[in-house]
């Protein structure tokens, strides 16, 4: 097993941020009908700058984990700067190659998040 494997998989039995943030000022539901995966995820944002997030659900590893690794990135980050990211970023991210089915998986949360922030 290659090393982005084993982070993914270790961020999918480990989830950083998982679980609901009471006081969220955003909430954003995502659904992946293919795969079954569901997301939700709690922003908290002061000043245009994401202080805090979490996000709730199931799915398939690779959805927990690219949720759990964008978490990550976005806390402390201002909101133009995360609605600047793309795709690849996601992708780059994990670091594996995805077929069409799982590249869904692993955009699941980039859609969640930049909806709530456009909401």
């Amino acid at each position: 097993m290659d090393m982005y494997q084993e982070e993914i998989l270790e961020h999918y039995r480990h989830p950083h941020h998982h679980g609901k943030l009471e006081h969220a000022t955003k909430i954003q539901a995502e659904h992946n009908p293919l795969c079954g995966d569901k997301l939700t995820f709690y922003l908290e944002i002061k000043n245009n700058v994401v202080v805090d997030v979490s996000f709730e659900g199931e799915g398939c590893a690779i959805s927990q984990a690219a949720a759990s690794m964008l978490t990550d990135e976005i806390i402390g980050k201002p909101i133009t700067e995360i609605q600047q990211l793309q795709k690849e970023h996601v992708l780059n991210m994990l670091g594996i190659e995805l077929g069409p089915t799982r590249l869904k998986c692993a955009l699941l949360s980039l859609q969640g998040i930049t909806r709530a922030l456009n909401s």
